[in-house]
């Protein structure tokens, strides 16, 4: 096909009369093509939007593509509130597109974060010219990594998202040049100086930064004030209204990889076709200046070619549309299955299903003394303590995160982390042989505080024989008790793919912060949306016959 043409600005209209736009891209010649919709509040003309899958590319292969602006934003009508409309305008939109002049009627949906979601927006609303999706790296429970992440506010994200759409938004809305240029300057201020002032401004739920950007909001400090709002964003629960296959593609170290696999997990569990693609990415690795890199870890350049197709993400893409939308003969890759990345093999592997049947929890006991064993403990008391000041919080470092650019995602060293008094450490002795665990990781801690709420992090790291610690995955959990009461803390710690080499230790982390992905708890037990006055707490962990805190790793036994 040497030929192609645009169509810039397209109106869309929608049931309520808002008017949305959207850029037509068609191959030469009169079809019939099957069409693909995405749906962005990051402007359909960015390079962006064509960053998961190449335009050209799927036009060049016999695709019309729709690159639609979401409502309110860039140069569609009608006002912006995130995930407010998308339900509605994506079933509208995807019906429009059905009907486009060269459609063969046949609609899928592609995109990232949210425009991941946008394509499960509209699938629940069952858009009959909708044959297939492929969402990437997107959420399921937005209470599980996009709003909060056990009962702590996804701090980091939030405020920097909201941030970066207030500088893209100021233009549309701004009534003269003056306007726009106060408005700019001072939320950019804001966003320069995000590491070392902005996130430590309080309170945390009700960001003063946010207030400065003088919008109305458009992420957590909505959800805070009408946790109705949620329900917009949330996929979870809503698999059994969706009709259509999905290829859902994650990274181990993306902040939604956890709500990826689960809208897999559930679409598998509602009798849908769907595939899991799993690689050792974070949310920005398709943009990534180091192909094969992430963190202080070289995977090779084997882990950004997909395996299947051409091995690139467009091209995978394709060949799973080629089938559910062009009408192409089905192969092993239209079945239902997954694609993981073992992370310290550094291959990928196919597997029938995800979690692995053969995968069996083995529990790790925290020991006096900073051991990590299986032996449950035998001691009648046996405790460790530290103090929490969220004055001086622990600092992010690496993990499945999307923030500030200050805090890189991925597996990073933690010996700083760990050198810290408010860090608890638990290590096994060194590996006998290589242990590859594969599923999602869960810990329970045994323990007390001296105040009415506090949080519990723990994070799991692989050491290796230079004493070097890089975290795999970690979790929190947000309580409320009553003072010096004994807890028991169960802390979900998302999943992973990874063979931890012989010679190599095991390693937990125990602390109360991870600043400033997650807001710190200022352990007085009050509102985020109010609390202003920290407070200095006294934490101790139990780890005894009693009070046996422990990990729970999901091991795959050595064929």
């Amino acid at each position: 096909m040497s030929q192609a043409a645009i169509e810039f600005d397209v109106p869309v209209p929608m049931r309520d009369g808002v008017v949305l736009r959207a850029d037509v891209y068609r191959p030469s010649g009169e079809g019939p093509w099957p069409v693909l919709v995405q749906r962005t509040p990051y402007d359909k003309t960015s390079p962006m939007a064509s960053v998961v899958l190449d335009t050209l590319k799927a036009v060049r292969r016999g695709y019309i593509v729709v690159q639609q602006d979401t409502r309110g934003r860039f140069a569609s009508d009608g006002d912006w509130l995130p995930w407010a409309h998308d339900h509605a305008d994506g079933y509208d939109t995807i019906e429009w597109a059905a009907n486009l002049p060269g459609s063969n009627g046949k609609v899928g949906m592609f995109g990232a974060s949210y425009t991941g979601n946008t394509q499960w927006s509209a699938a629940v609303t069952q858009p009959p010219h909708l044959k297939a999706i492929a969402p990437q790296i997107t959420w399921s429970e937005p209470e599980d990594g996009l709003f909060f992440r056990g009962g702590a506010l996804e701090f980091g994200t939030n405020l920097w998202w909201t941030l970066m759409q207030a500088i893209a938004h100021y233009p549309k809305i701004a009534t003269d040049p003056e306007e726009l240029s106060a408005k700019l300057g001072g939320t950019v201020d804001d966003y320069d100086r995000i590491a070392e002032a902005t996130y430590w401004e309080l309170p945390s739920g009700a960001s003063p930064a946010v207030a400065r950007t003088g919008l109305p909001d458009t992420g957590l400090e909505r959800g805070l004030r009408d946790p109705a709002s949620i329900a917009e964003a949330r996929v979870a629960g809503r698999h059994g209204e969706v009709l259509v296959p999905s290829l859902n593609i994650a990274g181990w170290y993306d902040a939604f990889q956890q709500g990826t696999i689960d809208n897999y997990i559930a679409a598998r569990e509602q009798g849908l076709t769907a595939r899991l693609i799993v690689g050792p990415w974070e949310h920005r690795s398709g943009a990534s200046v180091t192909p094969g890199h992430l963190g202080t870890v070289n995977y090779g350049l084997g882990s950004v070619a997909l395996p299947s197709g051409d091995g690139t993400m467009t091209g995978v893409q394709l060949d799973w549309f080629d089938h559910f939308l062009a009408g192409h003969p089905p192969n092993a890759n239209h079945r239902s299955g997954v694609d993981i990345f073992v992370m310290g093999l550094n291959q990928w592997r196919h597997e029938e299903q995800w979690p692995l049947a053969r995968a069996r929890s083995i529990e790790f006991f925290l020991h006096s003394g900073g051991g990590l064993y299986l032996d449950t403990p035998t001691d009648e008391q046996s405790i460790s303590t530290y103090v929490y000041d969220p004055a001086d919080p622990v600092p992010t470092t690496g993990g499945a995160l999307i923030i500030s650019s200050d805090f890189p995602a991925g597996p990073r060293d933690q010996q700083s982390v760990e050198a810290r008094d408010d860090v608890l450490v638990f290590t096994t002795d060194p590996l006998t042989e290589d242990m590859e665990i594969a599923g999602r990781i869960g810990a329970t801690l045994f323990a007390a505080t001296d105040g009415p709420s506090t949080d519990w992090v723990v994070r799991l790291c692989d050491v290796d024989e230079q004493g070097r610690s890089l975290n795999i995955v970690d979790g929190m959990t947000r309580v409320r008790t009553d003072s010096g009461r004994i807890d028991r803390i169960d802390i979900d710690l998302w999943s992973t793919s990874i063979v931890i080499k012989r010679g190599h230790r095991l390693r937990i982390q125990v602390t109360s912060s991870n600043f400033p992905r997650w807001d710190r708890n200022l352990n007085t037990g009050e509102d985020p949306v109010t609390a202003t006055e920290p407070r200095v707490a006294h934490q101790t962990i139990y780890h005894d016959a009693t009070h046996s805190s422990l990990i729970a790793l999901p091991i795959v036994p050595a064929c």
